[in-house]
């Protein structure tokens, strides 16, 4: 994995990812608060680094541009913040699957960097029973577990939830120019959120940050990548009908 890792896609129409790929990657995101020291297209960026490192590791995969904007209402009191629906995010990811039917794609890895957008769970859950593509939501909790461990990452889950120690690596890792000062004096902890999903994440924090992001490193966000990169081809070997 490199120190910048593409937000776009590069290929063309006569690359063998492009022509011949079994699998499609699509990184989807939102646009949301992060803090004062990350950017609203966080959860965008990390999913874009992800596919980039999947792309990396795995031949023969069409690696597709990001949907920037996703389910983020629980953000909502932040400036900057904006949402899409969860029924217009189901109808952009019906429409892409489609397109990518008609080219002979047979699986899809939808790689979510945003733990609101968990309608997601339910497009796959429907397309794998009725649809000839089959959908794969990567990377899943314990993929995720094992990305930390894997990037000596100290923190958990569940007490680094958001613009934390593991996304503050990965921006310093992969996009380190979009990292503002203040990343190492902001550790906020919020333990107990049962009703962040009726109240918002303002309920339980001023600055929009849940998390330990002082313990964050480019080496652990290289290091996290890296291990999604390669423990995607797991995934890849379940969906889909060819692969490397």
């Amino acid at each position: 994995m490199t120190d910048t890792a593409p937000i776009l896609p590069t290929a063309t129409t006569t690359d063998a990812g492009t022509a011949h790929a079994a699998v499609a990657v699509l990184p989807v995101g939102s646009f949301e608060q992060h803090g004062p020291y990350l950017p609203l297209v966080t959860d965008t960026l990390i999913a874009a680094a992800i596919a980039a490192a999947v792309a990396n590791h795995h031949q023969n995969v069409f690696q597709l541009p990001a949907i920037t904007y996703g389910c983020s209402h629980e953000h909502a009191a932040f400036p900057g913040t904006v949402s899409i629906s969860a029924t217009t995010l189901c109808a952009v990811i019906a429409d892409i699957a489609e397109s990518l039917v008609q080219q002979g794609i047979t699986a899809l890895i939808i790689i979510n960097a945003h733990g609101g957008n968990a309608v997601l769970t339910n497009v796959a859950q429907q397309a794998n029973v009725h649809g000839p593509l089959r959908i794969g939501l990567y990377p899943s909790r314990e993929d995720w577990a094992e990305a930390r461990t894997a990037a000596s990452i100290t923190s958990g889950n569940h007490d680094d939830m958001h613009a934390g120690e593991l996304e503050t690596s990965i921006l310093l890792g992969a996009y380190p120019a979009y990292v503002r000062d203040g990343w190492n004096s902001t550790d906020h902890s919020a333990p107990d959120r049962r009703y962040l999903t009726s109240l918002g994440i303002s309920a339980y924090t001023d600055t929009g940050v849940i998390g330990q992001p002082s313990q964050a490193t480019k080496e652990k966000g290289l290091g996290a990548l890296n291990h999604l990169g390669a423990a995607a081809g797991t995934l890849i070997g379940l969906l889909a009908t060819t692969h490397d």
